[in-house]
């Protein structure tokens, strides 16, 4: 056998053992987004995310000085743009983390907090495909900046005060039917007719 034709063995064989994994997992799983991965597969994505990172992008450190002002702008970012996946105080008990696969983190334990600031730096600029994690960068200045406080805010989740979620609260993103609800209710106090009863939600 030439050794031309060896390669092509292989290669086919390799491939066609590729497929027949594919197939195992889809037929296994269902491709549903209700159950966890296991503890292979969280291991492998962590570890091909690792490998995706390129390592000039982990070691970087964060340039910007931690402050009460970065924290505060850290704070208010991860709020209007963060929570509603990861919710306020990181955990990432909030309906649309509980519900994505992989599920949002919790970015209060170690599997979060021992990344280099690189690495939850360059996470929040590029997202992670495969997963619900968008790529938040803006290729400005001010994009790049607001990353790096978001990097100091991270740091901060496992020793959030429950007065400082409780003002996060209060700059988490509204709903138009929370909005509408405002207005009505702004006007009834103006002597206008009183708010209207919100849908009943229909799942």
């Amino acid at each position: 056998m030439s050794k031309a034709v060896l390669v092509v063995l292989v290669v086919l064989v390799t491939v066609a053992a590729g497929m027949a994994a594919a197939l195992w997992y889809v037929r296994a799983t269902g491709l549903t987004a209700v159950a966890e991965p296991g503890p292979f597969e969280t291991r492998l994505a962590r570890t091909v995310r690792r490998l995706g990172i390129p390592a000039e992008a982990r070691e970087r450190r964060n340039p910007v000085s931690a402050s009460s002002d970065v924290s505060a702008q850290g704070m208010a970012h991860f709020a209007d743009h963060c929570a509603a996946c990861h919710a306020n105080d990181g955990s990432g008990n909030a309906e649309m983390g509980r519900n994505l696969f992989p599920k949002a983190p919790d970015m209060r334990l170690p599997a979060t907090q021992e990344l280099t600031d690189g690495e939850l730096f360059w996470i929040i600029e590029n997202g992670i495909r495969f997963t619900g994690m968008p790529g938040w960068g803006t290729g400005t200045n001010e994009g790049v900046e607001a990353s790096w406080h978001l990097v100091h805010f991270i740091r901060r989740l496992p020793r959030l005060t429950p007065e400082e979620i409780e003002q996060m609260e209060a700059l988490n993103p509204r709903s138009p039917e929370e909005i509408r609800q405002e207005v009505e209710a702004e006007r009834f106090l103006q002597g206008g007719d009183p708010p209207a009863e919100p849908p009943a939600h229909a799942h």
